[in-house]
């Protein structure tokens, strides 16, 4: 058997995925890239970017942005190069309720979608405010428009047209928990996104961290994400697993 090298690459500088009532800093960012290489009998290539960042534009508001970049390749064939911006606009996120407006973009080489978009808006309400254990729900409503590279689908109701466009209504439920005197840090985030219009035409997805401190500003980090679509295109499975490990690099 031929020798396998294998390539990780890891630089990350970690931000907090929500806005907390402990934050104080005007400006986070983070940018993390990752990859895996292996070649010999298998040719395997990997390669993930992802950056955050959130800053106070005017009193009382906060903007977010969480952008990534996918590609996978097996065998020298193409299996993913997908696109997704997720981008939040906060008011008065320190109270107990606050609103909220979103807008994303993605794409997804692999479900043949060409791109995506939503845009809408909602409540948050905050469970849990402490510095180290938070618990947020979220209920927010949005307009969809999906565009495919082809017109067949699992379900009938879709085939021929190569757009679909929905109503949406979404639960959110994120949280964070140090455990065990700051020993293990649990982390979670999770959305149920049916159609208003479509009963057939829900999605829901389950992301898990789990981090251990190394030092101050180093965590290792364990992250299982489950992802469910139902309406796909004709052949492509509807579920997804990743199991990934890494390091967060934290800035403060």
């Amino acid at each position: 058997m031929k020798k396998l090298w294998y390539c990780l690459l890891f630089f990350p500088v970690f931000l907090s995925a929500q806005i907390n009532v402990s934050d104080s800093l005007k400006l986070k960012a983070d940018l993390s890239i990752t990859g895996f290489w292996q070649g010999g009998n298998v040719d395997t290539f990997i390669f993930r970017a992802k950056s955050e960042v959130a800053f106070v534009p005017f009193r009382k508001w906060v903007f977010k942005t969480k952008n990534s970049y996918v590609y996978q390749e097996f065998g020298k064939e193409k299996a993913d190069a997908d696109i997704l911006s997720l981008n939040f606009l906060y008011l008065n996120p320190k109270k107990r309720f606050y609103p909220l407006a979103l807008a994303f973009v993605s794409t997804n080489f692999r479900r043949e979608i060409e791109y995506r978009y939503l845009v809408g808006g909602g409540v948050t309400y905050q469970v849990l405010t402490h510095k180290k254990r938070w618990l947020k729900v979220s209920l927010t409503s949005e307009y969809e428009r999906t565009y495919f590279s082809t017109t067949d689908f699992n379900f009938d109701d879709f085939d021929g047209s190569s757009t679909i466009n929905t109503l949406r209504g979404t639960v959110w439920i994120n949280g964070k928990y140090h455990l065990f005197k700051d020993k293990v840090i649990l982390s979670h985030e999770s959305y149920f996104q049916p159609s208003i219009r479509y009963g057939n035409n829900f999605r829901w997805q389950a992301d898990l961290g789990v981090e251990f401190p190394i030092w101050k500003f180093l965590n290792f980090k364990i992250n299982y994400l489950r992802t469910f679509e139902s309406v796909v295109v004709t052949n492509q499975q509807q579920e997804d697993q990743f199991l990934t490990f890494g390091i967060t690099l934290k800035s403060y």
